[in-house]
């Protein structure tokens, strides 16, 4: 039977790259806000623009062109869903809902989720996708 590790501490590169005032370090995120960036970043990344990582990423952007309506809102949640299943081991019980606004050309999307190993209360991510054409 293999033995499951359980991470106490989660650790991230803070991606802004700006030194510490103090020791002149990069910064450290950590635990949720380190989970918090992580998921940012899956959303954000398209696939193939990471090296040697393809398929790491997720398609929302192309959904983006498409029209505003509960069709492409369920194609999202759906999308954000897999991609985070996919390559963010260190959460579970993924939601997703995405509320569209056809007067604004807006979708508001809530992802909520619990972090594994850790007695963190569920975390919520709120933001709004919206198309720049």
């Amino acid at each position: 039977m293999a033995v499951r590790r359980i991470s106490r501490e989660f650790k991230d590169i803070n991606l802004s790259f700006e030194p510490h005032p103090v020791t002149k370090d990069l910064q450290i995120l950590k635990n949720e806000s380190a989970i918090r960036r992580s998921v940012r970043n899956i959303i954000q990344t398209m696939p193939e623009e990471k090296f040697f990582n393809p398929a790491f990423g997720s398609r929302v952007n192309q959904f983006l062109f498409d029209f505003v309506d509960i069709g492409s809102a369920l194609l999202i949640e759906r999308e954000i869903k897999d991609s985070l299943e996919a390559f963010e081991p260190r959460i579970e019980n993924v939601k997703v809902f995405v509320d569209p606004s056809i007067d604004q050309n807006t979708f508001e999307v809530v992802i909520q989720y619990d972090i594994k190993g850790q007695d963190f209360p569920s975390q919520e991510f709120n933001f709004i996708l919206q198309s720049t054409r």
